[in-house]
């Protein structure tokens, strides 16, 4: 006859505590990550409203050869009037874009501002403007405009926003 233990086949509380630990450590790796993820998410939420004021200063540059300093030379509303959920404030400057975030913008992004500049090709003017979001690098034999007033951290802005790195 075989020996048969008292104590019926399956995982002890051990084990399981083991496979709970490893579980609750993995968890704990992928949060950030997640945060990172809805902060782009609302950094993407916030970029038809810089297209919307880009319009008219890429027209002021086919129009002109010049760029609007401001809002009002651009035809749009004050800055404070051109919002969304995530974002306060959309204003002109030398022609670059800033949005500046607020509203219900996660608190990693309220009051930071992401810049979206223009650039041209200065002797062919029938070359559309191109515009350089954050921290990107301007396309080769184009002439970038107005200041970069980006003051997000780089890892939370989408790829397209991102510096170069080779």
């Amino acid at each position: 006859m075989k020996n048969r233990s008292r104590c019926p086949p399956g995982f002890t509380l051990i084990e399981l505590m083991v496979v709970l630990a490893v579980v609750a450590i993995l968890a704990l790796l992928a949060v950030p990550s997640l945060q990172d993820k809805y902060i782009r998410d609302e950094i993407t939420a916030a970029m038809p409203l810089a297209q919307l004021a880009e319009a008219p200063v890429a027209q002021a540059w086919t129009a002109t050869h010049a760029l609007p300093a401001d809002n009002v030379q651009a035809g749009l509303p004050a800055a404070e009037k051109i919002v969304n959920n995530y974002v306060a404030a959309t204003r002109i400057q030398n022609g670059a874009v800033h949005v500046t975030f607020g509203n219900r913008a996660h608190a990693i992004l309220r009051g930071h501002t992401l810049s979206f500049r223009p650039a041209v090709v200065l002797d062919a003017p029938i070359v559309p403007v191109t515009w350089v979001c954050g921290y990107s690098a301007p396309p080769n034999n184009m002439t970038l405009f107005g200041a970069n007033e980006t003051d997000i951290p780089a890892r939370f802005l989408p790829p397209l926003c991102r510096p170069v790195t080779n």
